[in-house]
């Protein structure tokens, strides 16, 4: 799903966004929501990026890239974390293109994310190239959601992959035979 977000571009650059896991739900411009074996994911755009939450019969994961002036955690290039019963691994990357090639990857990942059952995209008003867009995908036995947050003005886009799972219990046995 395409859509044009009716917000000014709050989150300029992209040394400006922000990572943190465990926010509570934000004001959301746009959402979608899906059902992916058994877990509910909601894809959130915001005026400053992204949220994503998952929620399955274990509890809620919640995910936010975001423009934060208050943060302390800037975004990582790559966390891996235990938190309740719950596996999570974010990567995240700042690809700099020119001027030419960014308007074609921008109409590239737009074109991926507008017509996909599982995609959300965000225009921002003043630029065709000034976008956030989310892509989800249930992969074995895990939730997997991939961002683009694009920045024309300095040539950046800031892509992620992130994949959530429930951990799997321990086992309690002694020995195997």
């Amino acid at each position: 799903m395409l859509t044009t977000l009716n917000t000014a571009y709050s989150d300029t650059r992209a040394a400006d966004l922000a990572w943190a896991l465990g926010r509570e739900p934000l004001p959301a411009l746009a959402t979608l929501d899906l059902e992916l074996t058994g877990a509910k994911l909601q894809l959130r755009l915001l005026g400053a990026s992204h949220q994503v939450l998952v929620e399955e019969e274990r509890g809620l994961c919640s995910e936010t890239v975001a423009c934060d002036p208050g943060s302390s955690t800037p975004l990582p290039l790559g966390v891996a974390k235990r938190v309740d019963d719950w596996e999570y691994e974010f990567a995240a990357r700042v690809e700099v293109l020119p001027p030419g090639s960014f308007a074609g990857r921008a109409q590239e990942l737009l074109a991926l994310v507008a017509d996909h059952p599982q995609g959300l995209a965000g225009v921002f008003p003043g630029s065709p190239h000034a976008f956030t867009a989310m892509l989800a995908q249930w992969h074995e036995g895990q939730v997997h959601w991939r961002t683009w947050h694009a920045y024309p003005q300095e040539g950046q886009l800031v892509a992620t992959r992130t994949k959530v799972g429930v951990r799997a219990m321990a086992h309690t046995g002694t020995g195997r035979a």
